[in-house]
This record gives structure tokens, C-alpha cells and sequence, in this order.
């Protein structure tokens, strides 16, 4: 059965909130590595409206030729757990407009490979809580932001975890699997 694996940029204080600010000076090969394989492991994303909204504006106008992360973007199938959009014009995309748990349920039993989760914080927060969740990735850079979206806040109350694999890069950032507990 396929699993649901989320991937998070997180600093240290734990804001996930435009890690395009703050992410890549600790960008380097080991962490492209674990992002590449992370990316390889699924053949479906799935998405918050949020973020869906910012990568639909986005990737649909992207050069394949000079981004090939465009061409991986934009042909993969893309679900999108929404509760407020009517429609999705971002090819290969489909609205998850039941109950989530049951669709994801059925997205779980088609054959494929994971899917997974870029961003969408509120959607992985979520999940985890529901516990509909399968892995939590996160690249944990020492970098304290201050101020932004935290992945959890105090409305969630206790979620337990149990760490699978880490490993530290060379830039100081952790890189750590998490499992429900």
C-alpha cells in the first residue's frame, strides 16, 4: 500500500513559513540528494489549497528546458485536500472535496508509488493529527527565524513521534524521519 510522506524545509525554531528567505545558503549536494530521493519515492503529490494556489501560479509557466523541476511539477498527478476551491486548472490536478480520510484511504490503494507532500503545513499538521500521516521529513536548519508559520502551535496538542532515520549534513542541517508513534 502506498504511503503518505511529507517533506518540510524547517528552521530550528520551527517556522516553515518562505523558506525561499532563509533555505539556501545550507542548500548543498547532500541535501539535493535527500530531496532528489524524496521526490523519486512518489509519483503523486498532495497538496493544502494554499500551497496548491502558489505552485499553480508558478510551475504552469516555467521553461522545461531551463527548469527541469517544471516538467516533474506540472505532468505528476496533484491532489488537493480543499474544503472552499470549486476548480483546479493546474494540469493533472484533482480536488479531494469528501471526506479526507476516505480519500486518501482510496489513494493509498492504488498501485503506485508514495505520495507525497511539498509545504502544506497546515494540511501535514493536519494529518499528523488525524493521524493519516505515514512519514514526516524535515531538513532542520540552524538558522533561528523568529517570526512565520510554525509547523505546530499549541491548538494541536501532543503528537507523538518516533524518529526512523537522521543524518547531519555538512551545513549543520538534520535530517530527520519521523513516524506516528
Amino acid at each position: 500500500m502506498r504511503k503518505i510522506v511529507a517533506g518540510l524545509f524547517i528552521s530550528l525554531d520551527g517556522v516553515v513559513e518562505s523558506p525561499e528567505k532563509w533555505h539556501f545558503p545550507y542548500f548543498n549536494d547532500e541535501m539535493g540528494q535527500s530531496v532528489g530521493a524524496l521526490m523519486e519515492s512518489s509519483d503523486a503529490m498532495l497538496l493544502g489549497r494554499q500551497t496548491y494556489l502558489e505552485f499553480a501560479a508558478h510551475w504552469p509557466n516555467q521553461d522545461p528546458a531551463t527548469d527541469p523541476l517544471a516538467d516533474i511539477m506540472n505532468n505528476k498527478p496533484k491532489y488537493v485536500a480543499t474544503t472552499t476551491l470549486e476548480t483546479a486548472d493546474w494540469q493533472n490536478t484533482t480536488l479531494l472535496k469528501g471526506d479526507l480520510a476516505d480519500e486518501l484511504d482510496a489513494l493509498r490503494r492504488q498501485p503506485g508509488k508514495d505520495i507525497g507532500i511539498t509545504g502544506s503545513a497546515t494540511l501535514v499538521t493536519s494529518l499528523l493529527r488525524d493521524d493519516l500521516l505515514d512519514e514526516l521529513h524535515m531538513l532542520v536548519h540552524p538558522i533561528v527565524i523568529g517570526s512565520g508559520k510554525r509547523l505546530f502551535d499549541s491548538a494541536y496538542g501532543q503528537i507523538p513521534l518516533k524518529l526512523t532515520t537522521s543524518k547531519t549534513f555538512s551545513t549543520g542541517v538534520l535530517d530527520l524521519t519521523y513516524e506516528r508513534a
